[in-house]
């Protein structure tokens, strides 16, 4: 027969096991739920990247931009203004509602010239590669779209653009209409890397829940440090050489800190178009 005592030690050695076995399994559940953490931030850093390249950048100033979808974040440092002042005049506030039709001869090559407070930027683009694209740069040019408007946001983080385009300066505004992605499997975009020299549209796609195809507008990057970015951007130029030094200087000065309102990280550098022209050769 068990005595009292053995029974009251038997019923304490099962009240200890079972205290170790619910601390082994709240040391489980507690692995389990730090390692599932750690995977939805890895997965926020790789979306961030791609979300700032997104909606809203193209919504045509019809809604209030919602600093919460901005992208990845400028790490804030300051450098003089390596620029000079804007030349006198006013952004055009003109939309449209519908694309250009088409003007350019595809088989032409055409050279967009960036007058800017920066100095000078030259780009080749891709007419027969991205004939809406470059059509739809050559009829807002030609309109003064682009003149004396600000590019309005540099990354340093992640990835490498200088991103320009809106003559609203806020990331919102665009050319009332949209045109169609082009050139996504351009042979200089290999390894998920957009290179240096790169000029590629903005748009609102977004690849986690696949939507957004053909939303660009008149805003564009220009990619001055080879950056990792999913080849969902049409690629419809290539910077010179000296456009290149340009960048580079623009790049140097750093960006600001978020703007609460509107989550650009702007250049340091007041990097303004004074004037864009696209020339046919």
């Amino acid at each position: 027969m068990v005595s009292q005592e053995q029974r009251r030690r038997q019923l304490a050695r099962e009240k200890y096991l079972r205290q170790q076995q619910r601390r082994t399994e709240t040391r489980r559940k507690a692995r389990i739920r730090n390692s599932v953490i750690a995977s939805v931030l890895g997965v926020v850093v790789v979306f961030s990247v791609t979300v700032f390249l997104t909606k809203p950048f193209e919504d045509d100033g019809k809604k209030k931009n919602a600093s919460a979808e901005a992208g990845p974040s400028a790490s804030p440092s300051k450098a003089p203004d390596p620029c000079e002042k804007p030349a006198a005049g006013k952004v055009k506030s003109e939309t449209w509602k519908k694309e250009p039709a088409m003007t350019i001869d595809e088989s032409a090559k055409y050279t967009m010239k960036m007058d800017t407070t920066c100095g000078e930027i030259d780009i080749d683009l891709k007419a027969s590669a991205a004939p809406h694209t470059v059509n739809s740069f050559n009829f807002l040019a030609g309109k003064g779209y682009f003149d004396h408007s600000k590019c309005h946001r540099l990354t340093n983080q992640g990835i490498y653009v200088l991103q320009c385009g809106d003559p609203q300066g806020t990331g919102m505004g665009g050319p009332g209409y949209t045109i169609p992605d082009e050139n996504l499997k351009d042979k200089s975009l290999k390894g998920g890397v957009y290179p240096a020299g790169t000029v590629a549209m903005a748009n609102q796609y977004n690849p986690q829940a696949k939507k957004g195809r053909n939303t660009g507008g008149s805003q564009f990057f220009l990619v001055y440090q080879d950056s990792q970015l999913p080849p969902d951007y049409t690629p419809f130029g290539t910077v010179s050489e000296a456009g290149m030094k340009v960048l580079k200087k623009i790049a140097a000065a750093g960006a600001a800190a978020p703007d609460p309102q509107t989550g650009n990280t702007a250049p340091n550098a007041t990097v303004v178009i004074n004037k864009a022209t696209i020339t046919e050769s």
